[in-house]
C-alpha cells in the first residue's frame, strides 16, 4: 500500500533556507523579486533578530558551498541593502572563518564584498583597505607557503573582481606584494616540479605548467593592463536599477588577518599528520594539457577565475561526486555569453584538465586518487558523447608526457586513475597505439607506467580478464610471468625437504598451540643439521614463516588470524640471530608473495604492526633488494636449502634501481614509524590535560600555602601513566629518528656510493646532454633516474617530519660527501636543504 500521508509542511525558516540556497537555479534575474519578498516576509516579525540571523547562516552557506552563485547573491544583497542587521551578520560570519582560519570560506567572502564594492554596496577605500590585509601577510617573517598562498589568493581575486572601482594603486601594490613573494620560492618551486629533469635549475622555465600564484599574478596583470575591461566574473546587479540618491555604501571595518595560531597539544604543533597539508606547504604546479584555443589559459582573468570555480567546486562536493559532476557540467551557465560552446573553449576538454590538473600536484592530491577517477566517470556518464574523447585525449597527453620526464611519482597516480577509469568502462582502451613504445628499455617510464597500470587492473579484476583486452605484444611484454597468488617454495613432492616444510604446515593448519609448534622446529633444525644444510636454523625460520602465510593465504581475515594466533612463535623466529632473523623473515614474506606486490606490503605493513619486525628493518631490506639485478622486473635470486637470498646474479639480468613496489613498501615503513610517534604524541596530551586539570581542581578544592602547591604537582609529574606515556613516546621518537636516517642514508649510498651498483648510472645522467640523448638510454639509466624520481618523493613527502632532525640527519647521511664539484652530490644534498628549508 502506498503511504497517503502528506510530508509536514515546511517550517518558515526551512522555506528562506531553501529559496536562498535554490537561487538562481533557472534565472536569476527573473528568480530575484521572489527571493526578496521571501526573505523580507520572513524577517519581518517580533523575533527579527532571531530571524536575520538565520537568514545570513543561509546566505554563507549558500555562498560559501556555490561559490558559482556568488554575484547573483551580491545582486540579492543589493536589494536588501536596508536591512543593516543582515550585512552586519554577514561580516560577523566572513570574521569567523577568518578568526579560525577557514581560508576557503574566507577567500570567497572577500569574491561577496569584492562583488559588493562593483554594485556600490560597500566603499571601495574600505575594500582596498581589506585586500592590503591580506598582501600584508606576505611580508611577515617566517611566513608558511600555505598560508602566504592563501592569503595572496584572497588579495589577488578581490582585485580581480572589483579591481573597476578601486583606487589604481591598490592592484599594483598587490601585484608587487605577490611578486616579491612568488621571487623568493624559486627553490620551492623547483622541489615541486612536475617534471623531474634532474639537469634542470631554478631558472630553467617549466613547458605546459603553471604555478598556482604565478598564473595568478599574471592573471591579475593582464586585467591592469586592460583596465580591468574584461568581466571574467558576471554581474548580474548590473542589470538591476541604480539605488536611491539618499543610499550610502555602507563601510567596511578594518580587520587584521590573524596570526597562525597552533594548539601545543596539536600534533601538528611540531609533526604534521600523515599528509596532512603537504600540498599546502609547497608551491602547486597545474600541468596544461591542451592549447589555450581549446581550454582558457589560467594566466588570463576569465581563465583564472574558470580554475578557481572548478577548484572549489571539486573540493566542496567531494562528500557527493555526482553533485560535482552535475554542478561542473553546469558552469556555462554563471560564466560570461558564450565561453564555451562551438566556436569557443571546450567544456569538458576544460573541466578534464583541471581535474587531472588537480590531481597530479605535487607533493599529494588534497583528495584520494579514486576520487578523481570516480568524478570523471560521472562526467563521462552525463555526458558520453563529449566526455569519453575529452578523457582519451588527456590521456594520451599525459601518457605522451610520461617520456619526457613526468614525475615518477605523478606517473605512479595517473596510472592508478588510469586504472580505475578502465575499470568503470569494461577495460576498454586502444592499446595497440602503444605497441611501439615496447621497443624501449624495459625500464623506460611508458613501459613501467603499462606494467603498473596493468597490475592495477588486475587487483580490480582477474588476470585472464584483462589479458583478453590487450593485444598480444603487449600482454607479452606487461603480464606478470606467474597468476597472482602464493608461491610456496616447498610445494614439489621431490623437494628434499619437501616432507619437514610440508609436516610444519599441517601442524599449523591443524591450530596446534604456538608451543608446539616450536618445540617441532627445534626437532627439524636438529634433523636439517645431520644433513647437508649449511644454514638451518635459517632454513627452519624460512619454513615457518612461508607456512604461515600459507595458512593465512586464503583471504585477508585469514591471514590476521593466523598472524594473531601464533604471534609467540613469529616472535620466537623473530627473535633469534637478531636483526638478520627479520632479514629473514621479510625475505621469506616477499619470496612467498613474490607474484603479488600487493600482498607483499600488505604482510609487511602487519608485521611492523604487531612489532615482529621494527620500521627500520624494512627499510634496510628495501635498499639491499634495490641494490640486486632484476630480470622481468623481479629480484634475481638463488636459492640455497630452501632459503632465498638476496644476492643471486645472471647473465641477462635487469638494472637494480628502486621499483615502484619496492617505493610502496618504503612508504609503508615510514608512514609507520611516523604514525607511531602521531599516536604516542596525542596520548601523551590527553594524559597531560587530565593530569593538569586533576591537579587545578586539588589546589582549587583545599587552601595550601607555596610548599602544598608545589607537593600537588609533584605528585601529578610522577604519574605513572604520564610517565609510561612518555617513555613510549620516547622510544617512538627513536625508532622514527632511525626509519628516516636509514631511509635518507640508504638513498644517499644508493645514488652516489661508491659500490652501489646505481651510483655509475645515477651519475652519468644528470648532465643536461645525457638528457636529451634519453633515447639512447638503457636499463641502466632509466632505473638510475627512477631512483632519483623516488628519491626527491621522499624527501617532498617526509619534509615536515625530516625538518626537526635536519642537523643529525645531515651530519650522518652526508659525512662522506666531501667533493663540492661532483654534480651528483651535489644535487642529493639540495633536495635534503630545500625540503627541510635549508636552501
Amino acid at each position: 500500500m502506498h503511504d497517503r500521508r502528506r510530508p509536514p509542511p515546511e517550517s518558515p525558516a526551512t522555506r528562506v533556507r531553501n529559496a536562498i540556497i535554490h537561487f538562481a537555479n533557472v534565472d536569476a534575474i527573473h528568480e530575484l523579486p521572489r527571493v526578496e519578498r521571501t526573505v523580507r516576509d520572513y524577517v519581518t516579525h517580533d523575533d527579527a533578530a532571531a530571524r536575520v540571523a538565520a537568514v545570513a547562516d543561509a546566505l554563507d552557506v549558500a555562498l560559501t558551498e556555490q561559490p558559482f552563485k556568488i554575484p547573483c547573491y551580491a545582486a540579492l544583497l543589493r536589494r536588501l541593502h536596508d536591512i543593516a542587521a543582515l550585512h552586519d551578520d554577514l561580516w560577523k560570519r566572513f570574521h569567523a572563518h577568518l578568526d579560525q582560519q577557514r581560508w576557503r570560506h574566507t577567500r570567497l567572502h572577500v569574491h561577496l564584498y569584492a562583488h559588493q564594492a562593483r554594485a556600490g554596496l560597500v566603499v571601495p577605500d574600505d575594500l582596498a583597505d581589506l585586500l592590503k590585509s591580506f598582501s600584508a601577510v606576505l611580508d611577515e617573517v617566517g611566513v608558511t607557503h600555505s598560508r602566504a598562498k592563501r592569503a595572496a589568493l584572497c588579495a589577488v581575486e578581490g582585485a580581480l573582481i572589483a579591481g573597476k572601482v578601486l583606487p589604481s594603486d591598490v592592484p599594483e601594490q598587490i601585484m608587487a606584494s605577490v611578486e616579491a613573494y612568488v621571487e623568493t620560492t624559486a627553490s620551492a618551486q623547483w622541489f615541486v616540479r612536475p617534471t623531474a629533469l634532474l639537469h634542470a635549475d631554478e631558472r630553467t622555465p617549466v613547458e605546459d605548467a603553471d604555478e598556482l600564484l604565478a598564473s595568478a599574478l599574471a592573471a591579475l596583470r593582464a586585467a591592469h593592463a586592460a583596465n580591468f575591461s574584461s568581466d571574467a566574473w558576471p554581474a548580474p546587479y548590473d542589470e538591476e536599477p541604480s539605488l536611491s540618491d539618499t543610499f550610502v555604501p555602507r563601510p567596511l571595518p578594518a580587520v587584521l588577518v590573524p596570526p597562525e595560531a597552533i594548539s601545543l597539544d596539536d600534533p601538528q604543533a611540531d609533526l604534521a599528520p600523515l599528509n596532512a597539508g603537504a600540498s599546502d606547504d609547497w608551491p602547486e604546479y597545474y600541468l596544461r594539457l591542451f592549447a589555450d584555443e581549446v581550454t582558457p589559459s589560467p594566466k588570463t582573468p576569465v581563465g583564472h577565475a574558470i580554475r578557481s570555480w572548478i577548484l572549489d567546486t571539486i573540493d566542496i562536493f567531494e562528500v557527493n561526486r555526482k553533485e560535482a559532476a552535475r554542478a561542473l557540467l553546469e558552469l556555462p551557465k554563471w560564466c560570461p555569453p558564450n565561453t564555451f560552446g562551438e566556436g569557443a573553449w571546450s567544456l569538458e576538454s576544460t573541466i578534464m584538465e583541471t581535474i587531472l590538473a588537480r590531481l597530479l600536484t605535487l607533493p599529494a592530491c588534497p583528495h584520494p586518487v579514486v576520487y578523481y577517477g570516480a568524478l570523471i566517470t560521472e562526467i563521462c556518464k552525463l555526458t558520453p558523447s563529449k566526455g569519453g574523447p575529452a578523457v582519451g585525449r588527456s590521456i594520451r597527453r599525459l601518457y605522451a608526457w610520461i617520456g619526457d620526464g613526468l614525475d615518477p611519482a605523478l606517473a605512479v597516480r595517473f596510472a592508478g586513475m588510469f586504472s580505475l577509469h578502465m575499470s568503470n568502462f569494461g577495460f576498454a582502451w586502444v592499446w595497440k597505439e602503444w605497441i611501439p613504445d615496447l621497443d624501449f628499455a624495459r625500464t623506460h617510464p611508458k613501459q613501467v607506467f603499462m606494467r603498473r597500470a596493468v597490475e592495477l587492473e588486475i587487483r580490480l579484476s582477474y588476470l585472464e580478464r584483462i589479458a583478453k583486452t590487450l593485444p598480444e605484444p603487449i600482454a607479452r611484454a606487461v603480464l606478470p610471468p606467474d597468476t597472482p597468488g602464493p608461491n610456496w617454495a616447498w610445494e614439489d613432492p621431490s623437494h628434499p625437504h619437501h616432507d619437514a616444510a610440508q609436516g610444519i604446515l599441517n601442524l599449523l593448519r591443524g591450530r596446534a598451540k604456538a608451543e608446539d609448534v616450536i618445540a617441532h622446529l627445534e626437532t627439524v633444525k636438529g634433523t636439517l643439521e645431520g644433513g647437508d644444510v649449511s644454514d638451518a636454523e635459517g632454513t627452519v625460520r624460512d619454513m615457518a614463516t612461508q607456512a604461515l602465510l600459507n595458512v593465512g593465504s586464503r583471504s585477508f581475515s585469514h591471514l590476521l588470524n593466523a598472524i594473531e594466533r601464533y604471534l609467540p612463535l613469529l616472535r620466537t623466529l623473530a627473535g633469534q640471530a637478531g636483526g638478520n632473523a627479520h632479514t629473514d623473515i621479510l625475505a621469506s614474506a616477499a619470496s612467498f608473495w613474490a607474484s603479488s606486490p600487493q600482498l607483499i606490503t600488505i604482510v609487511f605493513d602487519k608485521l611492523m604492526q604487531y612489532q615482529i619486525v621494527d620500521p627500520k628493518d624494512v627499510v634496510a631490506w628495501v635498499f639491499a633488494r634495490s641494490k640486486q639485478p632484476r630480470q622481468d622486473g623481479m629480484v634475481i635470486a638463488k636459492v640455497e636449502g630452501g632459503v632465498k637470498t638476496e644476492d643471486g646474479d645472471a647473465p641477462d639480468a635487469g638494472a637494480p634501481g628502486m621499483t615502484i613496489t619496492e617505493w610502496d613498501v618504503l612508504r609503508a615503513a615510514v608512514d609507520k614509524a611516523n604514525g607511531r610517534v602521531i599516536i604516542a604524541r596525542r596520548k601523551l596530551a590527553a594524559l597531560r590535560r587530565e593530569d593538569d586539570e586533576r591537579h587545578a581542581r586539588a589546589v582549587a578544592g583545599m587552601e595550601v600555602d607555596g610548599d602544598g602547591e608545589k607537593e600537588v604537582k609533584e605528585q601529578s609529574e610522577e604519574n605513572p601513566a604520564v610517565q609510561t606515556a612518555l617513555k613510549a613516546f620516547e622510544s617512538l621518537t627513536a625508532e622514527q629518528k632511525g626509519a628516516l636516517s636509514r631511509t635518507l642514508e640508504g638513498f644517499v649510498d644508493l645514488l652516489i656510493g661508491a659500490e652501489s651498483p646505481v651510483g655509475p648510472a645515477a651519475r652519468a645522467i644528470i648532465s643536461e646532454k645525457s638528457w636529451h640523448n634519453r633515447a639512447n638510454w638503457s636499463e641502466a639509466e632509466w632505473a638510475a633516474w627512477a631512483t632519483w624520481g623516488w628519491y626527491k618523493a621522499f624527501a617532498r613527502e617526509y619534509a615536515v617530519y625530516l625538518r626537526p632532525y635536519s642537523t643529525a640527519l645531515s651530519t650522518v647521511a652526508f659525512s662522506s660527501l666531501h667533493d663540492d664539484t661532483d654534480p651528483a652530490s651535489t644535487l642529493v644534498m639540495k633536495i635534503f636543504n630545500v625540503a627541510v628549508g635549508a636552501e
